[in-house]
């Protein structure tokens, strides 16, 4: 085998791609190298082709794994080993538009109730009450809240870009109280270790296995049986509820980080309010009508 895996990383790190999104990348050119069983320098263009049809007719994978494999495995072809095959031209994903999961507030609370020890708790309600993704609530560190002003700044989100987010004085006070247990100088949410001994001095963040178990065992006990419910499910019910109370749209964005007002005003799409107001305001246009046929 080639040493494609590190050259890989290497030019992706170089193009300014996120840690996470050269790990995904990388990942899914190992799944060709390994169904191939060659190294991508010896793989054909009909090989590759082949691979293609088998993920979309025998494996059926679904639109965004598709997206991911096609993008990772062009951007190594075309960058890496300076192969611009046709194969590239009209290699496409079909575009789906579907509603993400979201969590009514009392359905939210229900979740949060059962998550039975404090560092689990306070970090999941930390990403619902800033509506942060997985990945920015890990990183988060002791100077990134700003107590005085009640914001949180995220570094370094989606796209690379810095956001601040407001901070509910709960949650300060929840981080505030979750973090005299373990004084880390510089992580909000470090590896704890056996019974949490290396918490003070760790310096990676908690285990985010760890994290999605808990999350599936609180789901499971909060009876929470919509579909597709994840911890993303968290962000995406943050923003629904905020566009519930009256939160301007475009505040709602800059929270999210989201680089295209499209992208938030999905969530009118999930929003009860809207739908609620447009109902009885028809009702009131439309009264009348049945008096003209009683005439």
């Amino acid at each position: 085998m080639s040493n494609y895996y590190e050259r890989s990383k290497q030019a992706l790190q170089l193009a300014g791609m996120s840690p996470g999104t050269q790990q995904i990348y990388t990942d899914a050119l190992r799944r060709l190298v390994e169904f191939c069983g060659k190294p991508p320098e010896a793989i054909s263009e009909p090989e590759l082709e082949a691979y293609f049809r088998h993920r979309i007719e025998v494996n059926q994978w679904a639109t965004g794994t598709l997206r991911i494999c096609y993008s990772a495995i062009k951007f190594y072809f075309r960058n890496v080993l300076q192969r611009d095959w046709q194969v590239f031209v009209y290699l496409r994903a079909r575009h789906e538009t579907r509603l993400p999961a979201v969590l009514s507030p009392e359905e939210v609370h229900r979740l949060l109730a059962r998550f039975t020890v404090l560092h689990n708790y306070t970090f999941f309600a930390t990403v619902y009450s800033c509506g942060l993704r997985f990945s920015e609530a890990l990183a988060l560190q002791t100077t990134d809240v700003d107590g005085q002003r009640s914001m949180v700044h995220v570094h370094r989100g989606k796209g690379a870009k810095d956001r601040y987010v407001p901070l509910p004085q709960e949650t300060l006070e929840l981080l505030r109280r979750y973090w005299r247990t373990h004084r880390n100088p510089t992580l909000l949410f470090p590896a704890r270790g056996p019974q949490g001994c290396q918490a003070p001095q760790a310096t990676t963040p908690m285990s985010a296995y760890s994290l999605r178990r808990a999350f599936h065992r609180a789901r499971t006990a909060a009876g929470i049986t919509k579909r597709a419910v994840s911890i993303h499910t968290l962000r995406h019910s943050y923003a629904t509820h905020l566009l519930e109370a009256g939160v301007h749209v475009h505040a709602i964005q800059r929270y999210l980080g989201h680089g295209k007002l499209e992208t938030t005003m999905v969530y009118f799409h999930l929003t009860r309010k809207g739908s609620e107001d447009a109902c009885r305001l028809v009702n009131q246009v439309m009264t009348g009508l049945d008096h003209g046929q009683r005439r």
